[in-house]
């Protein structure tokens, strides 16, 4: 066989390049996370991610010395995924060849189907996590996008919260939504190459400040019952001045509402996305009112009790003023709520639209455990941030040998305002 540790090194490292080529997200996620994720982390354990400080502006020349309020978002390490199957010494000692590369019949039979299947694996729960945290939606819900203003108009509320232009803008699309873009979008301002590689793989490329990538598992989202004439219940609901002692930030808002039809389960979904009337979105810089509601997206399954009143926990928080101000005012008592994501009960695909700088993801390292056959552990920093550990030992009591591939993920949407959810 082959020096075990060459052959263990470039196994890992293929599945891993196999897993990053074929992912929608391992690539376009921030991974400059804090040095600390290096170390040996369980499933389970929770680190603190920084959100960037917010300032307010003096006006004149006397100081007003604000305090530095630092706020955080929890990235939790998910229970760790894998992949296992047996593969006999002959396989495996034909698995590199004398050059130094992996084998070509080896990669077909076993690394390229375990990759292909971590990426899917990896997209399908990074895509349900952050669905859940991201508070824009766009379009009509039911109508695929399908030209250049869908396109454009699923940026606007990345424009709003002042997102960067700077080429780190990503779009995945389901197949419905690719063929549909890709179609309205075929002959309309894109270099010669660009339409040409569009042509022959039938996905879109980089496009109207966007880089298109086509996934299969893009989320679905499915709309609670809803039902009744839902309205704020109670006055000064949020904060009213972010950043002070008596008034720090906060990531959500419980909402007290009522109006509701009384007494059905899940009246409103986790994922479901409101407007509260009078509430407008701010920009985050100079706070100035943009003219469009504010959305919040609510991050827990919410029931009406008997009576029609309900509690929503929405995100982001309700905050009127101060540094981390987002909103032109709390809601008054008796606004009108309307729920944007559709028709009660009813599941729609949702595209996603986000900045890199927005998701935050974190791939720890694992330990090698000793005494094994072969064990390896690699990080490429070319390959999305993911760690991957191979490990092949000795089954004795079935008499074979075991391979496996394991790995720690965590995900966490960190700037929700550069997101955006554009509907099927």
């Amino acid at each position: 066989m082959a020096n075990a540790i060459q052959t263990s090194t470039l196994i890992t490292n293929e599945v891993i390049r196999i897993a990053h080529n074929n992912s929608a997200f391992l690539g376009r996620m921030a991974t400059d996370h804090d040095e600390k994720w290096k170390g040996k982390y369980a499933p389970g354990s929770t680190v603190k991610v920084r959100k960037p400080v917010q300032f307010t502006v003096r006006s004149g020349a006397t100081a007003n010395i604000q305090d530095i309020t630092d706020s955080t978002v929890d990235l939790t390490i998910q229970p760790e995924i894998g992949i296992d199957f047996a593969v006999s010494n002959f396989e495996l000692a034909t698995a590199v060849r004398n050059d130094g590369s992996v084998d070509k019949a080896f990669k077909e039979r076993y690394l390229k189907p375990a990759g292909l299947r971590i990426a899917a694996e990896l997209d399908y729960r990074i895509a349900q996590s952050i669905k859940n945290q991201i508070p824009w939606l766009v379009g009509t819900p039911g109508t695929p996008p399908a030209n250049v203003g869908d396109i454009l108009n699923a940026q606007v509320p990345l424009d709003n919260m002042a997102a960067p232009r700077d080429g780190m803008r990503f779009a995945a699309l389901s197949p419905t939504a690719n063929a549909s873009v890709l179609s309205g979008l075929a002959t309309l301002f894109n270099p010669q190459s660009v339409l040409s590689d569009q042509y022959k793989g039938g996905v879109l490329q980089t496009s109207l400040g966007l880089d298109f990538v086509m996934s299969q598992n893009v989320p679905s989202h499915t709309v609670g019952a809803l039902g009744g004439t839902p309205l704020v219940n109670g006055a000064s609901q949020g904060i009213i001045n972010s950043g002070s002692t008596d008034n720090p930030y906060s990531a959500t808002t419980s909402l007290v509402t009522n109006g509701w039809t009384a007494a059905v389960a899940v009246r409103l979904k986790a994922g479901d996305v409101i407007t509260l009337a009078g509430v407008n979105a701010v920009n985050p810089e100079t706070k100035v009112d943009l003219g469009v509601l504010q959305q919040f997206v609510v991050t827990a399954d919410a029931s009406s009790d008997g009576s029609g009143n309900l509690t929503a926990v929405i995100s982001p928080a309700i905050i009127a003023g101060g540094a981390f101000q987002n909103v032109t005012a709390r809601p008054a008592s008796g606004a009108a709520i309307t729920v944007k994501t559709g028709t009660a009960s009813t599941a729609y695909t949702q595209n996603i639209i986000w900045h890199r700088d927005a998701i935050q993801f974190a791939s720890p390292e694992q330990e090698v455990p000793g005494g094994m056959d072969m064990a390896y552990q690699t990080s490429l920093a070319d390959a999305g941030g993911i760690s991957l550990r191979f490990v092949r030992g000795f089954d004795i009591t079935n008499n074979r040998f075991i391979s496996r591939f394991d790995l720690l993920y965590g995900v966490s949407v960190v700037k929700p305002e550069w997101t955006a959810r554009r509907t099927n």
